[in-house]
């Protein structure tokens, strides 16, 4: 099992891989019916509200794969894609997740893997995609996010804010 990185070790991680990026699509993915598997769903809310200039908010729910042809009609530099995951860390816990490691940390199922769905990304929007893991609060079964899954969403839209704010002002 490898150890969750600290707050600014995501931080620095997500930064090199969203350098220089112009355009990017952000792909909410969960149910959010389901306690364990909204948080993709709500960060992608979250960050919708912002209203980010050059990034499209896209709320997938269960079927990301629904969801390439508007991905990439946009023409992204990059495709970042919001997904509950058990990675075996403490509640709220935000990691980048190696293609290779998603099914160790997945934790709802969708007609499609989501290595699949994001090579099909790759491959059709000539766009790197980006799997980022939020730790849900597995027994909890409430209408709202735990405090640790909110501290968790807040600093993934706060360090995605603060990383898309510094973006050159240029469009394609």
């Amino acid at each position: 099992m490898t150890i969750p990185p600290t707050a600014m070790e995501f931080e620095g991680e997500l930064a090199k891989r969203l350098e220089g990026v112009r355009r990017l699509v952000v792909l909410g993915i969960g149910d959010e019916l389901l306690p364990a598997d909204r948080l993709g769903i709500l960060a992608a809310r979250e960050i919708q509200a912002l209203r980010l200039k050059d990034v499209l908010v896209l709320l997938a729910g269960t079927t990301p794969e629904s969801f390439t042809a508007p991905v990439r009609r946009f023409r992204p530099d990059r495709v970042l894609l919001l997904d509950a995951a058990d990675l075996g860390a403490r509640p709220g816990t935000v990691c980048l997740i190696a293609p290779g490691r998603v099914a160790g940390a997945r934790l709802s199922t969708h007609a499609l893997p989501l290595t699949v769905v994001m090579g099909y990304i790759e491959e059709t929007a000539k766009a790197p995609a980006i799997l980022v893991g939020i730790q849900p609060d597995l027994p909890a079964q409430g209408p709202s996010p735990t405090p640790a899954e909110q501290a968790g969403l807040t600093r993934l839209v706060a360090v995605l804010q603060r990383l898309l704010s510094e973006r050159p002002r240029m469009g394609r």
